[in-house]
């Protein structure tokens, strides 16, 4: 069989990529709060009500496996081919959509097995709203690449800054954690690390939009016609420090 590199740019980078610089200081995210606390533990043994909501228009759907490796059961996010997404929206605590607020800093932490290495988009920091209801659909971006995960900062006025990247392999395991400090002014900052490297420590950026910001995860926007995209997540959590997740 004759092999195929796909090669393609997301929907929402064509005119916009931009050369990738990657911030490594280890530097602990600002307005931390002191004690430690989890929020949210949102492993796929307690089901997919760990989501607010799931964005998974048939064919595409969303699913949960063990593959017997000590993990325990996984989701597995699959974006059919030709199709534009499948993620998780925002989480569930208690029984209720949980209320993320401006001012404070989450941390999030999972591990993510990809089929391809080139997903698209892996995670949003995305903005509640549509159209002029907000200024960043989404001030945060991860994609999967190249065989990288890469990470966006997206300023107002949809203005796409390269902040770090790491290598990703695709079938593999990796670990990624986020730290956000969420500040409507460009006071906020984020941290990802990748399979325990700080690969971005962004300062000075506006991480909350107007109407408020909530995590997605999953696939989305490949804009890739004949392969399907497979996220597998594990162990998702949410605290209030690194250590949490």
């Amino acid at each position: 069989m004759q092999s195929r590199t796909v090669r393609f740019i997301p929907r929402a980078l064509r005119a916009v990529l931009s050369p990738l610089a990657a911030g490594a200081t280890a530097m602990m995210l600002t307005a931390t709060p002191a004690h430690a606390s989890v929020i949210w533990d949102g492993d796929a043994s307690n089901g997919s009500g760990v989501f607010a909501d799931v964005l998974c228009d048939s064919p595409n759907y969303l699913y949960t496996t063990d593959w017997n490796d000590g993990r325990g059961d996984i989701f597995g996010f699959v974006n059919k081919a030709g199709q534009v997404r499948c993620e998780g929206h925002s989480v569930r605590v208690g029984g209720s959509e949980y209320q993320f607020t401006g001012g404070n800093t989450y941390w999030f932490g999972w591990e993510s097995e990809t089929l391809t290495g080139d997903m698209g988009t892996v995670f949003q920091w995305k903005s509640n709203g549509t159209g002029e209801q907000h200024q960043q659909n989404y001030p945060l971006i991860m994609m999967v690449l190249g065989n990288q995960l890469r990470v966006w900062y997206v300023a107002p006025g949809e203005e796409w800054i390269g902040v770090g990247s790491g290598a990703w392999t695709p079938g593999a395991w990796h670990k990624i954690k986020l730290g956000i400090n969420a500040q409507s002014a460009t006071t906020g900052s984020f941290q990802v690390y990748l399979d325990g490297s700080l690969i971005v420590d962004q300062k000075n950026v506006r991480t909350w939009d107007d109407l408020g910001n909530k995590p997605r995860w999953g696939t989305y926007d490949s804009n890739v016609t004949d392969t399907d995209q497979v996220n597998w997540i594990n162990g998702l959590k949410m605290g209030t420090t690194s250590s949490d997740v």
